[in-house]
């Protein structure tokens, strides 16, 4: 209760006063001008929607006209010629010479099928052929595959048919019946690029289909040459079964559904893309089914049950609205963007110091110490509380480097309460071999400045450690002196103790090439840096975590035996001339992740059994070192003699003798 309570403060304190302040002059402005928007779009609406759909008709009608003027003339000139080589003979130089006229006042006919004298007669334009790169064959392999069309002309029948898929360029086929003493068919071949120009132009797109729902025009020849339908469409059918020979609506549909037709999934894709994107917020429905919507006017011809359409997106049609609208917002921002500028100016010499001082305690709060706040040069309340949040962030930062900020950070978030609890936990020290005898040598060589010097030295070895430590995810708990003492899977846990575990012994191979790189830069016989060796001792097991100490002082420490059998441990590598031992409890979470040695058993005040120790060599399937022998060829370690080690003597920290006084 009390953590939920202290978000909500949080919150509060950010919304400053300059942020109340521009809210409400936001809200003003935004609802003013808004309104002013609103009342010109509903007005002007009505009025764009009833031009819309004058337009959109009118250019339907033009569209169809220019249609039926097309098709009119093609077949008309087509029965002349056919009329005109009936009666003269269809190998006589007048039937020659009409068909070149032909060609040539009409460039956008392929070729003229029919017959004459009871013969089958193909007249091509081998210009158009040649024009276009595509074989004259093609003509007559069209007209025999397209028989059962030839019978409807003859039967009296007008037909026109999508012939792009054949030929791969844009080309229309008209059959027509043809009256010369006995009924038969004709086929014109044309290309119809006068109607491709102008349907496609403007915002009003026509497009033709015939009596089937073939696309035969379209400003997308894409959906020509893949043969697309669309008679499965409901406004198609509308159209078709109509009785009106021209009609407008405004038709809604999911034009998506018309995709399934086209033989490369390219269908209608990009035809109905940008009615797709009609902004909603101009629509007057507001509904999903208004970026779907579009008028469509239709015509149906008399010639070939073609049928020309045209449709203006209705997101098009109130651009003018749009554009309107957009120069309102526009308006509105630049007020709004004044009006907050003056306001900002006005309330910043509160807000901004303020939040600057939520935003430090946020940070104190998440154990960030280290905070410069800016300088503030007034004398009010502010200026003071500004003052002192900055020696509060100094004193902390300092006291953080006296204590474990992490612990520290996690005791005041009440993640870690008083008391002790039970922990799987694996402790690990270590110390500096033969620390004492080089303290020694630093007093005797630098003098009074010795202290600074070994401070310098110990701290720059410390920090190295520390740093192997934190990224393993493990707890500093203290030093003592040279000696470091952690643990892992107390205050923070990687998910099992053999993780835990595994970090623990990762981070003193870390430690292990930290000093080794180390020790490679230092200069040789230089008293003030001597090289570092170290020992560490490594156990697992169940220990007590908890802050210890008084109302005065309290520290995050463990306790329990398995601490003890830690600090033995490593007590140990000197004798027996290792650099990392781990005891039997921690080798059997993770000794199949390394390369370990085992020493010999070492028998511990209270337990009944000895202990199994083992030296950890490097992580299994790593090439160097192998065996502990480059262990300490390595590191340049001398291997004892196992045989006169006593491993179960107390080692012996320091020799009493007598000192001879001078006469």
């Amino acid at each position: 209760m009390a953590k939920v309570k202290r978000r909500k403060t949080d919150r509060t304190a950010l919304f400053s006063i300059g942020a109340k302040l521009v809210t409400i002059v936001t809200l003003i402005v935004l609802v003013s001008l808004g309104s002013i928007t609103a009342l010109v779009s509903w007005l002007v609406r009505q009025d764009l929607r009833i031009s819309a759909e004058d337009s959109n008709f009118e250019a339907n009608r033009r569209s169809s006209a220019e249609a039926e003027d097309t098709l009119f003339n093609i077949r008309s000139d087509s029965l002349m010629l056919i009329h005109t080589i009936t009666e003269a003979g269809a190998e006589s130089a007048l039937a020659r010479n009409a068909a070149a006229y032909f060609f040539g006042q009409n460039p956008r006919v392929a070729a003229l099928s029919f017959t004459a004298q009871g013969a089958e007669k193909l007249l091509l334009n081998e210009k158009f052929f040649l024009a276009r790169d595509i074989s004259p064959s093609l003509a007559g392999a069209f007209r025999d595959s397209r028989f059962s069309a030839i019978r409807r002309a003859a039967a009296g029948e007008t037909l026109v048919l999508n012939g792009a898929p054949h030929f791969t360029t844009h080309v229309l086929a008209m059959f027509f019946p043809v009256e010369t003493g006995a009924a038969s068919g004709a086929m014109v071949l044309f290309s119809p690029e006068n109607l491709n120009t102008s349907f496609g132009s403007g915002v009003n797109q026509s497009w033709m289909i015939n009596s089937s729902g073939d696309v035969l025009v379209h400003s997308n020849f894409e959906y020509i040459r893949n043969g697309v339908n669309v008679s499965d469409q409901d406004f198609i059918r509308d159209i078709q079964e109509s009785s009106s020979r021209s009609r407008q609506s405004l038709v809604a549909t999911d034009f998506g559904v018309t995709r399934i037709n086209a033989p490369d999934g390219n269908f209608l894709i990009r035809a109905w893309e940008s009615i797709k994107q009609i902004i909603p917020a101009l629509n007057t429905g507001g509904g999903k089914d208004e970026t779907a919507r579009q008028f469509l006017a239709y015509t149906k011809l008399g010639a070939g049950g073609c049928t020309v359409i045209t449709s203006v997106e209705y997101g098009k049609v109130f651009e003018g609205i749009a554009a309107t609208t957009r120069r309102n917002i526009y308006l509105t921002i630049a007020v709004l963007s004044f009006s907050i500028m003056l306001i900002w100016f006005f309330s910043k010499s509160i807000s901004v110091p303020l939040k600057t001082l939520a935003a430090a305690a946020r940070k104190i709060e998440g154990g960030t110490f280290d905070l410069e706040l800016p300088h503030l040069k007034r004398r009010d309340e502010i200026g003071v509380l500004n003052a002192s949040f900055q020696k509060m962030c100094s004193a902390l930062h300092i006291f953080g480097r006296f204590t474990n900020k992490e612990i520290a950070v996690k005791a005041m978030r009440g993640e870690i309460k008083p008391g002790g609890l039970p922990k799987h936990a694996t402790v690990f020290f270590s110390d500096i071999r033969e620390f004492t005898a080089k303290a020694e040598t630093f007093t005797n060589v630098f003098g009074d400045a010795a202290s600074d010097k070994i401070v310098y030295w110990l701290n720059d070895y410390l920090s190295k450690m520390v740093e192997c430590v934190e990224k393993s995810n493990g707890t500093i708990d203290k030093f003592i002196g040279d000696a470091v003492m952690a643990h892992w899977g107390t205050a923070y846990t990687s998910g099992s103790p053999e993780q835990d575990a595994f970090n623990c012994v990762r981070a003193a191979l870390m430690m292990r090439r930290a000093v080794y790189d180390m020790n490679q830069k230092r200069a040789v016989n230089d008293p003030g840096d001597p090289p570092i060796r170290i020992g560490c001792g490594i156990n697992t097991g169940i220990v007590t975590a908890g802050q210890l100490g008084s109302n005065m002082r309290m520290e995050y420490t463990v306790i329990g035996d398995p601490v003890n059998l830690a600090s033995r441990i490593e007590s140990l590598n000197k004798p027996l001339g290792t650099d990392i031992l781990i005891s039997e409890d921690t080798w059997r979470l993770i000794g199949k992740h390394f390369i370990t040695e085992e020493m010999p058993s070492v028998t511990v005040k209270g337990k009944e059994k000895p202990v199994r120790i083992f030296a950890v060599i490097n992580f299994a399937g790593d090439k160097r070192p192998q065996t502990l022998a480059d262990v300490r060829w390595l590191l340049g370690i001398s291997a004892p003699d196992i045989s006169k080690v006593d491993l179960n003597a107390d080692e012996i920290k320091y020799k009493i003798g007598e000192t001879k006084r001078e006469e």
